[in-house]
């Protein structure tokens, strides 16, 4: 079964930065594009980065970096000068997909990781 794991959320104020990483198995990770979606109470889910599995990435804001490392089956999205609206659970997501903004072109989906920021 494919899983996905996200980790480094937490708390942090603004203006400060996190990392996430997100380590999926059972998938052959280079294959497959990754994105990142988040969600915030009562809000649709929304898109926040993603990269190809050639390495072209497209993000919602300059303040995003996500890498990923095929070697150890890890994509990392880096979340710089974080404002309080962007306290949301954030998701992984692996897909056999050209369209890195399309939620609905994944196949496989992590827990989720909170991700809190205090003004």
């Amino acid at each position: 079964q494919v899983q996905l794991v996200e980790s480094g959320g937490g708390l942090v104020q603004a203006g400060g930065s996190l990392r996430l990483s997100c380590v999926t198995s059972r998938l052959t990770f280079g294959a497959y594009a990754l994105g990142w979606f988040r969600q915030a109470p009562g809000k649709e889910r929304e898109f926040v980065a993603a990269i190809s599995r050639r390495g072209s990435t497209e993000s919602v804001e300059g303040r995003l970096t996500v890498t990923r490392d095929d070697a150890k089956n890890t994509v990392l999205l880096q979340m710089n000068n974080r404002k309080p609206e962007d306290t949301a659970v954030y998701r992984c997501a692996a897909g056999l997909t050209y369209a890195l903004r399309d939620a609905s072109s994944y196949s496989y989906w992590g827990r989720g990781a909170q991700v809190t920021v205090s003004a």
